[in-house]
């Protein structure tokens, strides 16, 4: 009888109370599916050892790193499957040199992180939270002093054109806007066919209404939106920061709102996470912040568990699995051996 493949579940999907949180996010569905064993990982910290990997074939993974101390000496692993789209807290290189796959599921949140960027530019447009402000404080005749912003004629700009920033603009389109974007590895093609216009990174910034974060973290992004280039941005016009908190200069952020020489920002994604609470950000009324979970839905979790289980499946029988990051790695003769190994269990099985 072939042994059962192993999945180690990251224990931060487990809340302070012990409930599985994050609507399960799939996890359960994992749980239901036959030929695969499902158990959380030990007590671990920010970074995994070797040792609370030992003796799985793949991860589900949340938040916690995986570096090439993780991996060293492990060579039982297959697949490292993040819940989410961003990988940052993943050593790519290390994957691959281990003969190890990591996936992400970028269909799960393509369109809820849309949703999220429509929700803070509606959020800030209509200066909610100060007309909210208003109403329970009783100052009724004060909400001329929160009037709030048209977006027909307005200009929302992304830095970044991939998945996410399409499907905000896609789904933005209603609202009468101009759309911009700017992306060095943006297909102009695929920019006409969604009208929208591929500026560079300068004049994206200083013609935005609205400016969306929404581009890969990586060394050379880390904060691609600096002090220079926040200086560069209308008085008007407001930031939403989404991605990943490193992209944006936070302490610049913060000067620029403090002295409203930007009208707003709206915050999913901090440099510091969890944020701390005296962060001097948090009390300012020119920002709206959320604990990077906006994107959090039923219809995100249920499309994610799917697609971990996808990949999972995949691997389990001997396939390569789809949204992989490490492409350079199915030609790996690690992975290749790994993969012949299942193949020959499943058809015991």
């Amino acid at each position: 009888m072939a042994e059962p493949f192993r999945i180690g579940i990251t224990r931060d999907f487990i809340r302070p109370n012990g409930e599985l949180g994050f609507g399960g996010a799939g996890v359960r569905l994992l749980e239901e599916t036959p030929g695969i064993e499902v158990s959380f990982l030990p007590e671990h910290g920010k970074e995994l050892t070797p040792e609370d990997i030992a003796g799985f074939d793949a991860l589900g993974v949340l938040g916690p790193r995986v570096t090439p101390a993780t991996l060293k000496g492990n060579d039982r692993l297959a697949l490292v499957a993040r819940f989410g789209v961003g990988y940052d807290n993943i050593d790519v290189p290390a994957c691959t040199e281990n003969g190890v796959f990591l996936t992400i599921t970028p269909e799960a949140v393509q369109r809820p992180m849309a949703v999220v960027n429509l929700t803070f530019i509606l959020a800030l447009a209509g200066r909610l939270l100060e007309q909210d402000r208003l109403t329970r404080e009783g100052r009724w005749a004060d909400k001329q002093d929160a009037r709030g912003t048209g977006l027909v004629g307005k200009t929302l700009g992304t830095v970044g054109f991939g998945r996410i920033a399409q499907e905000t603009h896609r789904i933005s389109r209603p609202l009468g806007m101009r759309h911009i974007a700017h992306d060095p590895y943006a297909l102009p093609t695929v920019a006409e066919a969604e009208g929208v216009e591929l500026v560079d990174l300068d004049d994206l910034v200083r013609e935005s209404d609205f400016l969306v974060v929404a581009a890969a973290y990586t060394p050379e992004t880390r904060h691609i939106i600096n002090a220079d280039r926040i200086a560069m941005m209308k008085p008007t016009a407001y930031l939403i920061s989404t991605a990943r908190g490193g992209l944006v200069d936070q302490k610049a952020l913060y000067e620029a709102l403090r002295e409203r020489r930007i009208a707003g920002a709206g915050m999913d994604v901090f440099e510091q996470e969890p944020v701390d609470p005296d962060d001097p950000i948090l009390k300012l009324e020119n920002v709206v912040v959320t604990p990077h979970g906006l994107c959090w839905t039923d219809e995100c979790e249920r499309i994610m568990g799917e697609s971990v289980l996808r990949s999972i499946q995949a691997v389990a029988a001997g396939e390569t699995p789809e949204h992989v990051v490490n492409r350079d790695a199915i030609d790996s003769p690690k992975i290749a051996e790994k993969l012949r190994r299942y193949r020959e269990g499943a058809k015991q099985a």
